[in-house]
C-alpha cells in the first residue's frame, strides 16, 4: 500500500466520490463516515467544538484503488499534539477507520509505519480514537500493532448506544417487548389517533421547503433548555449543513408529528445502510398530554418494519425510554495509543 498524506481541504472535497465507494464496503458503515458529512463537520470544526486544528487525512492506496483512510486531524489536549477521527467527539456517534476487513492487519501496520516515518512531520504523539463500536476489527487489529511495537494503548468503554434488532413485522416487533410497555405503546398511539385533534405525521420528501422544515426542527429541541444552549448559532449552521448533506444524498429521515395543525414532535434521523440512526428530537410540551414522542416513535417503527429496515439504532446515550421500547445494548469505546 503507498500512504499519501492530506492537509488541502481542497483535496479532501475531491476524493467524495472514491471515499463513499471504499466506505459501502468497510467494516464500519455509518453515516458519520460519509465524505459529505465529515466535510461539513470539517467546514464548522464540529459546531464550533474545536479551535486549534489541522486536517490530517492519511490515504492509502493499492493499484490505483483507494483501500484506506485514517480521517484524522491533528489537534491539542492536555498539551500533547494528537490525532483523533474527523467527526469527534460530541456530535458523531460513531467513527473509525474507513476500510475494507480483507485490508484492515495491512492497512493499519503500513498506517503506523508511516505515521512513525519522517515523511509525517506533523510531531503527534498519541492517537485519541473516540466513538469506536465495541465490535469493530478495527480495535483489536489497533492493540495487537501498538503491542508489537512497543507503543502503548488503554482502552475505555464511553457510554452504552442502544439498538432494536427489527423482524420485518410492526406486530412481531411489538410482540417481541416487554407485555408492559407494549400496550403502553399500543395505548398512546390509539389514544392520540382517537383524540380528534387532526394527528397526523410524515417524512419530509420535498427539498423546496426543507430548510422551513429544518428550522421548525431546531425551534422544538429549543424548547429544552439543555439542548437551547446547545444551538449556538455554529451549531445551528453545523446541523442545517448536514441536514442538508444528507438530503442531497438521499439518506435523511426528518420526520414530524402534528397536533391541531401544530408541530408537536419531530425526529431527526438518518435512513442509512437499510438502518434507521436516530440523531436527535424536539418536542413542543404544550402537547405533552398526547405523548407526541411515544407515539412520533411508534409510527417511526412501524415504518422501519414495513420497509424492511433491520435495525433501529438510538445510538449514544442511555435514557430509558429506549429501553421500554426494547432497545439492547452496545457501547462505544475510545482507544488511546501513545508511541
Amino acid at each position: 500500500m503507498k500512504f499519501q498524506w492530506i492537509e488541502d481541504p481542497k483535496e479532501f472535497e475531491a476524493i467524495g466520490e472514491r471515499w463513499n465507494t471504499l466506505l459501502a464496503e468497510s467494516a464500519t458503515n455509518v453515516p458519520f463516515l460519509r465524505h459529505e458529512y465529515l466535510h461539513t463537520w470539517w467546514g464548522t470544526r464540529g459546531g464550533g467544538e474545536w479551535q486549534q486544528t489541522r486536517l490530517a487525512l492519511i490515504c492509502a492506496e493499492e493499484k490505483g484503488r483507494l483501500s484506506g483512510i485514517a480521517p484524522f486531524f491533528l489537534t491539542e489536549r492536555e498539551t500533547i499534539p494528537v490525532l483523533m477521527f474527523l467527526g469527534s467527539i460530541e456530535i458523531s456517534d460513531f467513527l473509525d477507520f474507513i476500510v475494507c476487513p480483507a485490508d484492515l492487519p495491512l492497512f493499519i501496520r503500513g498506517l503506523f509505519d508511516f505515521l512513525a516515518g519522517s515523511d509525517f512531520t506533523l510531531g503527534w504523539r498519541a492517537l485519541d480514537l473516540y466513538n469506536l463500536p465495541e465490535h469493530s476489527p478495527t480495535i483489536p487489529a489497533l492493540q495487537a500493532e501498538a503491542t508489537r511495537r512497543g507503543w502503548t494503548g488503554e482502552l475505555e468503554v464511553l457510554q452504552p448506544a442502544p439498538y432494536i434488532p427489527l423482524p420485518g413485522d410492526f406486530e412481531a416487533y411489538l410482540a417481541s417487548i416487554d407485555k408492559k410497555q407494549r400496550h403502553e405503546i399500543r395505548r398512546k398511539m390509539r389514544r392520540a389517533a382517537e383524540s380528534g385533534r387532526g394527528v397526523r405525521w410524515y417524512i419530509v420528501n420535498d427539498e423546496a421547503t426543507l430548510e422551513t422544515e429544518v428550522e421548525a426542527f431546531l425551534g422544538l429541541m429549543a424548547h429544552d433548555p439543555e439542548k437551547a444552549a446547545f444551538l449556538t448559532d455554529v451549531m445551528r449552521s453545523q446541523m442545517r449543513a448536514a441536514v442538508h448533506a444528507a438530503f442531497r444524498h438521499g439518506w435523511l429521515q426528518l420526520a414530524f408529528l402534528e397536533i391541531d395543525g401544530q408541530k408537536a414532535c419531530g425526529y431527526l434521523n438518518f435512513d442509512y445502510a437499510n438502518k434507521i440512526w436516530v440523531y436527535n428530537s424536539g418536542l413542543n410540551p404544550a402537547f405533552m398530554d398526547l405523548s407526541p414522542g411515544w407515539v412520533l416513535l411508534g409510527y417511526l417503527l412501524e415504518w422501519a418494519n414495513q420497509n424492511q429496515r433491520v435495525e433501529f439504532d438510538f445510538m449514544r446515550g442511555n435514557e430509558d425510554y429506549k429501553y421500554k421500547f426494547g432497545a439492547l445494548d452496545r457501547r462505544v469505546l475510545r482507544l488511546k495509543i501513545a508511541k
